[in-house]
């Protein structure tokens, strides 16, 4: 596939001007997806510090679901609707400034603005949720259609910016490198997010209000990852560093096209699995540490920043280990990880053992598989798409990242319908927590079996005698 313009080559700034995009768009999906379901279906610790009510709660969707949980699937079904239609509409895309870039442009502002308004109701609450009435009505349908705002611009946003992984990919090296900046900015961003309850929990005392204290949290959050998502949509020429020739056809064809990739449909299977036992360990950490192993709400914060600190520090061995280990291997190490981090939040505050203790064992489980799985399923996408065009002579990289967030937000939905629906279970006690740490084992080590059928060996030999 030769390139018709000479373009700049990809330096480190370059590198990691990119990168800062990410570090936007994960600290606005951390503020929504780690605490959507804590901020409007709160536990009773959080309500007798202060949380109120603002939707029905309990089960009442065909006595199984929550308000939220439903709210949460209808918006991320409306999202996999809309990742193939952005993503062939960028791939399609003849504007002079670059496929991608125009689109993260536009989104990065109403994203940012939109993250605050799904935390603000038309309609107060209530101390008492059976005292709602229609206000709890209003808030519901108020969410429904923020969150629905929500992912219509985060796709718009996030899918250009994920196709641009592989575009800006050359060479092996150069993907390994994109892949870690990124990693790190994710994380670093995810970090940020998990900040929030300790930031909250101090100024509450200042502002008089719980709900507002988190509202400010969030508010002065979104402005920081809004700033973040401009830095590559202002500074980056796309025109400079990728040679874009537009596709033809429907975003439906381009989307079959990409499943009938055999290879991208297992690793798809099993990252949709991987992404369920994720969010479900992501989404109820604040009640895993308060309910489970009964600490201060702070300790999230302080065991999700080690977590990530020491996750950092295994960024440098991961990059090396990739380039002599199969991928398929570390990721399939790392699922095996997150599972025994899983087991071990499950049985937290069980057979004596103190919630701190089990705490610590979590953040030293989980640091290497988050560093694994921060890196290289980015990568093994990116492989698939280049090795997909070199074969078909289609490029359609911004519909295989597309599949991929769709298999992330699938699993981020069924996760929190069933976390959502799993937490109500012995409230009080926290029993449903539990089972739902152990059925993210169980989706975990699903993905350890699918990902087994994925052929790496005939993806590189793809792209080795295309000298990639």
């Amino acid at each position: 596939m030769s390139e018709s313009k000479q373009l700049k080559p990809i330096t480190k700034k370059v590198i990691w001007l990119f990168a800062i995009g990410q570090l936007g768009w994960s600290l606005m999906s951390a503020i929504l997806t780690n605490f959507i379901e804590s901020f409007y279906q709160p536990d009773d610790v959080s309500v007798k510090e202060g949380m109120i009510y603002f939707i029905p709660q309990g089960r009442v969707i065909l006595g199984v679901f929550t308000i939220i949980g439903g709210i949460y699937a209808i918006g991320r079904v409306f999202d996999a609707i809309t990742d193939p239609w952005i993503g062939n509409l960028s791939d399609k895309s003849k504007d002079p400034k670059g496929r991608r870039i125009p689109f993260m442009k536009k989104a990065a502002i109403p994203l940012a603005l939109i993250t605050i308004m799904v935390y603000i109701c038309p309609t107060a609450g209530n101390p008492v949720a059976s005292k709602l009435g229609t206000n709890g009505v209003i808030n519901a349908i108020w969410v429904l259609i923020m969150m629905l705002l929500f992912y219509l611009f985060m796709t718009i946003y996030c899918t250009p910016y994920n196709a641009l992984i592989a575009e800006l990919s050359r060479d092996e090296k150069t993907l390994a490198d994109i892949s870690t900046a990124i990693s790190f900015t994710f994380i670093f961003g995810s970090a940020m997010g998990y900040m929030a309850p300790t930031i909250w929990s101090a100024i509450t005392p200042m502002v008089g209000s719980r709900v507002w204290a988190m509202r400010l949290v969030f508010i002065v959050m979104a402005v920081i990852a809004c700033i973040c998502c401009l830095i590559p949509a202002l500074t980056i020429k796309e025109p400079d560093y990728v040679n874009a020739v537009p596709t033809e056809g429907s975003a439906f064809s381009s989307l079959v096209k990409c499943f009938s990739n055999k290879n991208f449909g297992v690793f798809i299977g099993s990252d949709i699995c991987y992404w369920v036992g994720i969010t479900m360990f992501q989404t109820g950490l604040l009640h895993y540490v308060t309910v489970l192993m009964q600490l201060q709400e702070s300790y999230s914060t302080i065991l999700y920043i080690a977590m990530t600190l020491l996750s950092v520090i295994c960024y440098v061995p991961v990059n090396k280990l990739m380039k002599n280990i199969q991928k398929k291997k570390l990721v399939t190490f790392a699922f095996c990880g997150m599972c025994i981090v899983f087991l071990i939040t499950g049985l937290s505050g069980m057979f004596g053992l103190p919630g701190i203790v089990s705490g610590i064992l979590i953040v030293i489980c989980a640091a290497f598989p988050m560093a694994i799985l921060g890196i290289i399923p980015q990568t093994i996408v990116a492989d698939i798409a280049k090795s997909d065009a070199i074969t078909t002579g289609e490029n359609h990289d911004g519909m295989f990242f597309a599949a991929r967030t769709f298999s992330m937000k699938l699993g981020q939905s069924l996760a929190i319908l069933l976390f959502t629906s799993l937490g109500t279970i012995g409230l009080a006690t926290g029993r449903g927590y539990r089972i739902a740490a152990f059925v993210a084992v169980g989706f975990c080590a699903a993905g350890v079996v699918i990902l087994h059928f994925y052929n790496e060996k005939k993806v590189q030999d793809i792209l080795k005698k295309a000298n990639y």
